[in-house]
């Protein structure tokens, strides 16, 4: 039987919300008591530094997000249930693939380009800091650090992971010697 590698993660900088359960963590769970899937759900804290520079209150959404999992029915004997920050290969696969991704890719991440198109009139990367620009490449190392086959995601998301396509071709062509080191995920919406 093929096992197919689910990943999905909540970035912990609020409290959880209904588009959090209908989005991520219902189809999330659905999909981990499906048989040949392993699932890799995860609280995105590094993610969270983007926009939130309260530790308090990134740890406050992350005991309430872990608890809001547990109470929509995750099984954490079927699952990997983690904190991004505990993984410390996840920072750096993200430096390896800074090392191999164009800075033109990450130009046209459209959570840039709207951070730069806000900035209209102005300096254009004012209040823009580097973990939104390699925002895209931090998510292609959580998935790539898996293996993931497949990514559930919002549509604004998508480009995202075709990004990880692209690195981990990249990265596979530059130093896989014929392997393919990293899976390619495909984007479920």
């Amino acid at each position: 039987m093929t096992v197919i590698r689910v990943l999905t993660g909540i970035t912990t900088t609020g409290t959880p919300h209904l588009g959090n359960y209908v989005g991520a963590i219902r189809p999330a769970i659905a999909a981990s008591r499906r048989s040949g899937v392993e699932s890799f759900l995860f609280m995105a804290d590094y993610h969270a530094l983007v926009k939130c520079d309260d530790p308090a209150r990134v740890e406050e959404s992350r005991l309430a997000l872990a608890a809001t999992w547990l109470a929509a029915g995750l099984d954490p004997e079927r699952v990997v249930f983690y904190r991004q920050s505990d993984i410390p290969e996840i920072p750096e696969l993200n430096w390896l693939l800074t090392c191999v991704t164009p800075k033109g890719m990450m130009n046209r991440a459209h959570a840039y380009k709207a951070a730069v198109d806000a900035n209209a009139g102005g300096e254009p990367d004012d209040g823009i800091n580097m973990g939104l620009f390699c925002y895209p490449m931090l998510m292609a190392a959580d998935i790539l650090m898996f293996n993931a086959h497949q990514v559930p995601v919002g549509k604004d998301q998508v480009q995202h992971i075709e990004m990880a396509r692209d690195i981990a071709q990249r990265f596979n062509h530059l130093f896989g010697q014929g392997q393919a080191l990293f899976t390619l995920p495909e984007a479920v919406t």
